[in-house]
């Protein structure tokens, strides 16, 4: 091989015509047709100038890199390659397509070896990102396969490469540039007879898309956190207990908070005025409030520009005792949500029922979940969230020990490592010594990450003081969770052994 002085990424032009015709006819001696003619190569360059590109090494073309955009709704997985270029026209390429095809990758025999291929590779999934595109997707070609095809099936071959057992030098170099077989294809490829007429579809998704959004103001990266950990002291009447409400809506507001978070059972103090009743009796009293306070966070929402997760208070629905929240988004829309699981002091106590919805919410920073105190201590909740896409979970909880907060707290962190999210826990302080079956309350709000370089080493992004009443205020980078996606050391999501296991939703 020559002294290599020069290597250089460029896009492709119709003057390199000629040289890349050799080089096609030099990578391709098994296919019967191994060079495109000059007029596709215009059309793609006309069509998509930047999905075509070369690399040169000491100004000679090393490798070229072919690719047009597609509506992949428009096809389906068992697509040909005839079907997904219109017979080699590319008139399928849509300048709004959503979708990088691999038209075609080829490398210089004499240059092999140098990972000229990953350069171009990386330089595809350069331009998803830039362009938001949602991945990459090609018919890759199984070479070998022909000499094993009266062995084994398509799909024990790749196993078997996957594993190490078979070398194939197209399919290993996929894999370890990030592409996952989706698929085997049949007939994909007329003439292909290295691969017996088999394909593997495979695809590589770019964590960074985001769906088009019809709202004027994009996902947030960035996204703020304001927790209240909220003191428990005796009010005067409602309007005392809503104003101290709003001081803190204010107070998180002030500094640019995009979610504002209240306690489980944050409203307990009013319970006070019927402390002469039974405490079942008195819950029910409470629940009065409810839908009061839902309306005036509603409103707080919109006029502090803030998203609101209101903790939870006691609803009564159809003469049954349930422990609910709302979410209050700052553009006027709210939505509910409930405590799945209730404790036994809750049922024995007053009388309460679990809930039975449990759903991922959008919100103009991402995907949340919510789960009520003792739900976050089930990991299959937010497990189930984390397959719906949710980025943060947030935990309103009201405990009395420092017994009960430890568990909350651990599974709270178990669950921001093994869902890959961020965890936002919010509790009361304090004691109310005239409301019967509250006693005394331990909190140390926090805010928990995975565990991984680019989070803290212990997780623990953010926490309060235990047992004072403050605001927490801390910032979390939702692109980060998409590169722990797919680069962390660990892949607690991408790793679950589906074929073993799976949790479904009834």
């Amino acid at each position: 091989m020559q002294n290599i002085e020069n290597i250089e990424l460029s896009l492709l032009s119709l003057d390199d015509y000629q040289e890349l015709k050799q080089i096609m006819i030099e990578a391709y001696t098994t296919l019967d047709d191994p060079y495109r003619e000059e007029h596709q190569i215009k059309f793609l360059i006309d069509k998509f100038p930047e999905g075509q590109v070369v690399i040169k090494v000491n100004e000679q073309i090393a490798g070229c890199a072919l690719s047009i955009k597609v509506d992949y709704a428009a096809f389906d997985d068992s697509h040909t390659y005839n079907e997904i270029t219109g017979n080699d026209t590319f008139n399928t390429h849509r300048s709004y397509g959503d979708t990088l095809y691999g038209v075609d990758v080829f490398i210089k025999p004499e240059f092999r070896g140098l990972r000229l291929g990953r350069r171009l590779y990386d330089y595809r999934k350069e331009l998803c990102e830039r362009a938001n595109l949602k991945g990459i997707t090609f018919g890759g070609r199984i070479p070998n396969y022909h000499k094993y095809s009266e062995q084994i099936s398509p799909k024990e071959y790749i196993e078997k490469v996957k594993r190490k057992e078979i070398h194939d030098p197209v399919l290993n170099f996929q894999i370890s540039n990030d592409f996952y077989p989706a698929r085997i294809i049949k007939g994909y490829l007329e003439g292909d007879k290295g691969s017996n007429d088999y394909a593997v579809l495979l695809k590589w998704s770019n964590i960074y898309y985001e769906k088009p959004n019809k709202q004027t103001i994009p996902t947030k990266k960035l996204v703020r956190l304001g927790l209240i950990q909220w003191q428990m002291r005796p009010y005067k009447d409602f309007d005392e207990l809503m104003e101290q409400a709003e001081y803190f809506v204010d107070a998180v507001a002030s500094y640019h908070s995009d979610f504002a978070l209240f306690p489980e059972f944050f409203n307990a103090p009013l319970m006070a005025e019927n402390n002469h009743i039974s405490e079942p009796q008195a819950i029910r009293e409470l629940a009065k409030y409810t839908d009061t306070i839902v309306q005036k966070f509603t409103d707080l929402a919109i006029s502090y520009n803030i998203n609101i997760i209101t903790g939870s208070m006691p609803e009564i629905v159809d003469d049954r005792l349930y422990n609910v929240g709302y979410l209050c988004r700052r553009d006027g829309t709210k939505e509910r949500f409930e405590k799945l699981h209730v404790t036994p002091d809750e049922t024995k106590v007053w009388g309460m029922e679990g809930g039975h919805q449990l759903k991922a919410f959008d919100t103009d920073c991402g995907k949340i979940g919510i789960l009520v105190c003792y739900d976050s201590e089930f990991p299959e909740l937010s497990r189930i969230l984390a397959d719906e896409g949710m980025d943060i979970l947030f935990v309103p909880f009201l405990t009395d020990t420092q017994n009960g907060y430890s568990r909350v707290r651990a599974c709270s962190q178990a669950r921001a490592i093994e869902n890959e999210c961020y965890v936002a826990i919010a509790g009361g302080v304090g004691n109310l010594p005239k409301v019967h079956n509250m006693d005394i309350q331990y909190a140390q709000s926090a805010v928990f990450t995975p565990c991984d370089f680019a989070f803290p080493a212990n997780g623990i992004k953010a926490e309060a003081t235990p047992n004072t009443e403050m605001i927490l205020i801390a910032d979390v980078d939702l692109y980060l969770l998409r590169e722990l996606h797919q680069f962390g050391s660990v892949k607690n999501l991408k790793d679950r052994r589906t074929d073993l296991f799976k949790l479904e939703k009834r």
